[in-house]
């Protein structure tokens, strides 16, 4: 997958960047060449190795049509994770974050946030469910051309509660 400066793309763990830059960098004697991203939500840098981004997930925006298949997600009743005790839950739904699938992140948001309303959740618990909230957010608000205020309220509707 080639990317062009300007372009936007998901990074996995940091979500959606814009390539503002592709540079070429001597590593270990030998020159590589790398996509210089900045991430949309935190504002922070990347460099990704333009030979390794199938490798990393590094992955172009969802289609409106597959940001469709994420709100179906977020709909259904079913649990991703029924593991216990949290520490468990934790480091599947770590995995399912990792994954970089949109499927999989909103599953996460789904359980959490449902858990949520339940019992408290522990403070890393907390912490990947903000960290759902924010992959899907700004990638949902591009795929459907909305502002990311939207899907907030989106989220709300759907989950029954403020994400």
């Amino acid at each position: 997958m080639k990317f062009s400066v300007g372009d936007k793309a998901v990074h996995p763990a940091h979500g959606v960047g814009e390539v503002t830059s592709i540079e070429k960098k001597k590593i270990a004697g030998s020159d590589k060449r790398f996509y210089i991203m900045k991430i949309v939500d935190s504002g922070m840098t990347v460099m990704v190795p333009v030979d390794g981004v199938e490798r990393l997930g590094l992955r172009e925006v969802i289609t409106k049509r597959e940001a469709g298949k994420v709100y179906k997600e977020l709909e259904k009743d079913e649990v991703a994770v029924t593991s216990q005790p949290w520490n468990r839950r934790y480091r599947e739904y770590t995995e399912m974050l990792k994954s970089g699938s949109p499927i999989e992140v909103a599953k996460v948001l789904r359980d959490l946030s449902r858990l949520r309303g339940e019992k408290d959740l522990s403070f890393g618990e907390r912490r990947l469910l903000e960290q759902a909230r924010n992959l899907l957010v700004a990638e949902l608000a591009l795929a459907r051309s909305v502002k990311e205020a939207k899907v907030l309220k989106d989220f709300e509707k759907l989950l029954g509660a403020p994400v």
